[in-house]
């Protein structure tokens, strides 16, 4: 996978996008040290790369009904790519699983689903995951509560340790 080559104003962009996603072009300019129309300008450039995928709110799902948190590990009978791509169907009709990754080794991929509450989730889990077809095994671990959410990518630096180009 090639990474794309960011100067330290592109990482500082990233760096504050992150942390403050609602921050306007003018104030975003101000904190990284550039004039209103470059940093507009790094921005798109970051959007047009793929780099900034997009923008969204972070929402406590607690405070919206769903208290429940369970991760679920699940190992399928077949892992050819027929089999994975329907699976991966069924996850985009399920609306209670808000994540899933595909793993290697004895388990095929991991689920973070949200509930309103326990009784939802078992209905979940004996209706639609466990009658799925090509689902072999499903373990669950219950969530007792989130004790580190940080921002996707640790922005700190260039990760890379490379020499970084400045300028807008």
């Amino acid at each position: 996978m090639h990474m794309q080559k960011l100067d330290n104003c592109d990482w500082m962009i990233l760096d504050q996008l992150q942390r403050r996603g609602r921050l306007t072009n003018v104030e975003l300019a101000r904190r990284v040290g550039l004039s209103a129309p470059a940093c507009l300008r790094r921005v798109r450039a970051l959007e047009e790369a793929g780099i900034i995928t997009g923008y969204r709110a972070l929402i406590d799902e607690t405070r919206l009904g769903f208290g429940v948190t369970v991760f679920a590990l699940i190992g399928l009978h077949s892992q050819a790519e027929a089999d994975l791509s329907s699976f991966r169907a069924l996850l985009d009709g399920w609306p209670i699983v808000r994540e899933a990754y595909m793993l290697s080794g004895e388990i095929d991929f991991l689920l973070r689903c949200v509930a309103p509450d326990l009784p939802a989730f078992q209905n979940f889990l004996m209706r639609e995951l466990t009658a799925a077809p090509n689902v072999d095994s499903v373990r669950t671990c219950l969530s007792l509560g989130a004790t580190k959410s940080a921002p996707p990518v640790p922005i700190e630096e260039d990760p890379t340790g490379t020499p970084t180009e400045t300028g807008p």
